[in-house]
């Protein structure tokens, strides 16, 4: 125990980051569960949009969407998702999966839409990388 007292107080900054990252991921899943948001991995995605027809929501810019995009993703840009709500009106009772740009959480796209009276949203945890690595089909039109 002295040991690693003693490396603690020669390493603090290590430690500081740590608590300040476990933080971090912490709080990033009580906000979740907080404004009523799930994380879905791609494979539970895949049966939501097979069984309950979900509707995917690509919030990346355009040129990230010609790319590649999850098939029969609707594109509306995160920071045009205000004007365009009303595109998504009819889809209010069935769920939603939002996915958005690699290292950013679509949760504040999430957010508006649960705002908006959107009953079932989730965010797609992993994002288009994730949906890559699982092997799922992507669409380039």
């Amino acid at each position: 125990m002295e040991q690693f007292i003693e490396f603690a107080a020669e390493n603090w900054y290590l430690f500081v980051a740590l608590v300040f990252i476990l933080g971090w991921l912490i709080g990033s899943e009580v906000l979740h569960k907080f404004r009523g948001i799930t994380s879905v991995t791609p494979v539970q995605a895949l049966q939501l949009i097979n069984h309950e027809d979900a509707v995917v929501l690509d919030t990346r810019d355009a040129s990230e969407y010609k790319l590649s995009h999850l098939p029969g993703a609707r594109h509306i840009p995160a920071n045009t998702l205000q004007n365009r709500l009303q595109e998504l009106q009819k889809f209010k009772d069935k769920p939603i999966i939002v996915y958005g740009r690699v290292g950013t959480s679509p949760t504040s796209t999430c957010a508006q839409l649960k705002k908006q009276g959107f009953t079932a949203v989730h965010s797609l945890n992993g994002g288009l990388p994730a949906w890559h690595n699982a092997n799922l089909p992507t669409s380039k039109k």
